[in-house]
């Protein structure tokens, strides 16, 4: 994999790029039919809804015809080959994620080797070296039967581990003895969006699961509904899991116990219920295991703060006392003490108040009597410790402009875990003295890439009604302010997710491609907190892409590039960011990369679990909403005649999260409407998901989405010596 790139740094062949440019593809000719739909009176055409079949024989043979179109195309691209060599060198290198630790100090963690298509989970007591415990690469020859996580029983006896069939949402979870590293016959299938939260016995745990589908395992496009928490008791058979709570009149809510170690106070007295009807507010409810009635852990569930009028996470307790994360009265978040016997808000005493504005508390644990508080300066790490009566402590030194995530804290512990990373920062694991505050490294990747010539910095653009959006921007130092640069424009936009910085192998092969890449934290997601994210959901959705087109304005104003040379990128929700981009500003980008998006706004709440995201879009079955969803919708607004920029689209057969359908409709509809040369490509997989792609699979495709927009914003040579310093 450290082979010399010498034979590869060569100048490419310009006039191959024109002569690919310049030629009209083929595309293959999808049938249409004469379906229409009525939305409050309003007709709206749907001549491709017969693609939502995801079994008619039409279908499959159209998609073949696009892969084979695309692939075509891919072969023609000269620098495709050098990026998936320069990939694939800097994607190996070994990584490790934040270890869980266990109350005798046994850590459980995932180490991935370079370029395992899985992470293995390692177990290390103390005093001894890490062993192998379980290798999710020997399930499945391709990497289809993925990992998705894993939970360790609070005394370390027993790992409960879900795997799902291509990384599906839908999961089964497994128990092995950890010292003998045999598996139970223990099996609970039929469990989708959940955690595993053990009872403190080690003798069985929570889960969130729903009934089994009617149609059966393989019906992606089936609508789940009504999701319920179990226990499952270790030995006895997955029927007989005990049901512990359910909302039949919250449908689509998330109902959920805590995460690991999360969900209880150290002694295991309480377990934690928490039911999610959006991404605003949660309500939270508790059960004393105290009083269960055993072996069922038959336990009242009692209401803690059911009015789902803001969030409140538990972090943990001690004694009698509950400390809560939370938004009431504090959109930005804050950490407040209550008492079980009186957890009224009235009586709550407040701990850790909301700080400025732009720092919103985005996580936060116990550990040796203390609280560990992870803020987002606007989007950036800032980890501090504080007393349970709210004096701080101690601000953790961080290496630079990042992230922290991932924190491992346990209150009886005098040590925490974290994970740090930034776009030229490798994900990094420390270990925290809690007591000083002092970090040492625990692991430290070594990566074939010199980030001395780069840097990060943070700009703030001023958006279409005047608000101040910030936005990362990652380049060579000194770049020529000349409009010449390919750059990549990412975006996400929802669901009061911040976008941070984060390392990805990729953005190095990018820079060294001479590109520029930026990140625009817009609203919708969660830079400045609650309101941030409310600015951007429901009828508001639109200032995300406006936010977005000013971003890649201030971009070209700035003059980092220009409109031919500017590529946008977006996934999943950020998937639907890319497509409405180029449905409203056709003329704007010079490339688009639209990943498993949910592009038909009028119908994806009918499909798998799309009807869990109206609290955050709105649904088409609502007059007012509709009016709303109509106007941005991505298929819905494809106009004949219409000069598109070049797009890769890319989805998977068994994706039951954003099902591929989204993406068929619309591939197939902009492609007929393509009022010019500019290619319209669509790629699809089998045996990856949503949030799941093994590494030989997720490498592909990378090289196959960058050197497509590299290619369209104008690279036409490689770089004579890529860096190899290892770091």
């Amino acid at each position: 994999m450290k082979r010399a790139l010498s034979n590869l740094a060569v100048l490419l062949v310009v006039a191959a790029l024109p002569s690919l440019a310049a030629t009209r593809i083929r595309y293959p000719v999808a049938p249409q039919d004469s379906t229409v739909d009525t939305y409050f009176g309003v007709k709206v055409p749907a001549p491709y809804q017969w693609m939502e079949n995801l079994g008619d024989p039409r279908l499959h043979q159209w998609v073949d015809a696009e892969n084979r179109v695309t692939k075509d195309y891919l072969s023609k691209i000269p620098v495709r080959g050098w990026i998936n060599h320069r990939l694939t060198e800097l994607w190996d290198y070994a990584k490790e994620q934040t270890p869980d630790q266990l109350r005798d100090g046994t850590l459980f963690f995932r180490r991935n080797s370079g370029l395992q298509n899985q992470s293995v989970v390692y177990v290390q007591t103390p005093g001894s070296k890490p062993r192998v415990l379980l290798d999710p690469n020997k399930l499945s020859p391709d990497g289809s039967i993925a990992l998705t996580h894993y939970a360790p029983s609070p005394d370390g006896r027993y790992l409960a581990f879900a795997l799902s069939e291509g990384g599906s949402d839908w999961e089964t979870i497994h128990v092995m003895d950890v010292a003998t590293h045999k598996e139970l016959p223990d099996a609970v299938r039929w469990v989708k969006f959940s955690g595993i939260a053990w009872t403190h016995d080690d003798q069985g745990f929570f889960y969130s699961g729903f009934s089994k589908p009617s149609s059966g395992e393989k019906a992606i496009s089936q609508s789940v509904t009504d999701q319920k928490l179990y226990y499952h008791r270790l030995g006895t058979p997955h029927s007989d899991d005990k049901l512990i709570y359910s909302r039949s009149d919250l449908p689509h809510a998330y109902v959920t116990a805590g995460f690991v170690q999360r969900g209880f106070c150290e002694d295991g007295r309480y377990v934690f219920v928490s039911v999610d009807n959006g991404w605003t507010a949660n309500e939270l409810y508790c059960a004393d295991l105290r009083n269960a009635r055993k072996p069922d852990l038959a336990a009242p569930v009692e209401p803690l703060y059911p009015k789902d009028d803001a969030t409140y996470r538990p972090i943990g307790c001690i004694g009698g006392t509950l400390y809560l994360r939370t938004t009431l009265n504090a959109p930005r978040g804050r950490i407040v003490a209550a008492q079980f016997s009186d957890p009224d808000p009235a009586h709550w005493r407040v701990v850790v108040p909301q700080q400025a504005k732009g720092v919103v508390l985005a996580d936060a644990a116990l550990a040796d009597g203390r609280i560990l508080a992870n803020y987002q300066v606007v989007a950036k790490s800032r980890l501090q410790v504080f007393s349970t009566r709210g004096k701080l402590l101690d601000t953790v030194k961080l290496p630079t402009l990042g992230t922290v995530s991932k924190i491992s804290a346990r209150e009886g512990s005098k040590t925490a875990y974290f994970a740090f990373t930034s776009y030229l920062y490798p994900t990094t694991i420390y270990r925290l003295d809690v007591a000083n505050g002092r970090t040492s490294v625990v692991f430290k990747p070594r990566v074939t890439f010199d980030p001395a010539p780069y840097e990060t910095k943070q700009v703030f653009y001023t958006s279409k009604d005047g608000t101040k959006v910030p936005m990362f921007i990652v380049a060579k130092k000194g770049i020529r302010l000349d409009g010449s640069h390919p750059t990549l424009l990412y975006g996400y936009g929802g669901f009061d997710l911040s976008v941070t910085p984060e390392f990805d192998p990729m953005i190095p092969v990018w820079l060294e491609l001479g590109g520029v890449y930026a990140v625009a934290d817009i609203r919708g997601g969660g830079a400045y907190g609650q309101a941030w994210h409310r600015a951007g959901m429901l009828g508001k959705k639109q200032n995300v892409f406006d936010d977005f087109a000013w971003a890649a304005k201030y971009l070209i104003k700035q003059g980092y590039t220009s409109p031919k040379h500017l590529g946008i990128q977006g996934y999943s929700n950020g998937g639907l960011l890319t497509a409405a981009s180029i449905t409203q500003h056709p003329n704007l980008f010079g490339a688009a990369y639209i990943g498993h998006g949910v592009l038909d706004m009028l119908r994806y709440q009918k499909f798998s679990g799309g009807a869990y995201w109206i609290p955050e879009y709105g649904s088409s079955d609502n007059r007012q909403a509709f009016q709303w969803l109509i106007k941005y919708s991505p298929l819905q607004n494809i106009h004949p005649g219409t000069c598109y920029p070049p797009t890769f689209i890319t989805t998977s057969w068994d994706d039951d999260r954003v099902v591929p359908s989204h993406e068929f409709k619309f591939t197939a509809k902009i492609q007929q409407a393509q009022g010019c040369a500019d290619p319209i490509l669509l790629r699809t997989t089998g045996s990856t998901s949503h949030m799941y792609m093994p590494t030989d699979k997720q490498i592909q495709q990378d090289a196959d989405v960058w050197a497509f927009e590299a290619y369209n914003l104008g690279i036409t040579q490689v770089p004579k010596r890529p860096s190899r310093m290892r770091r």
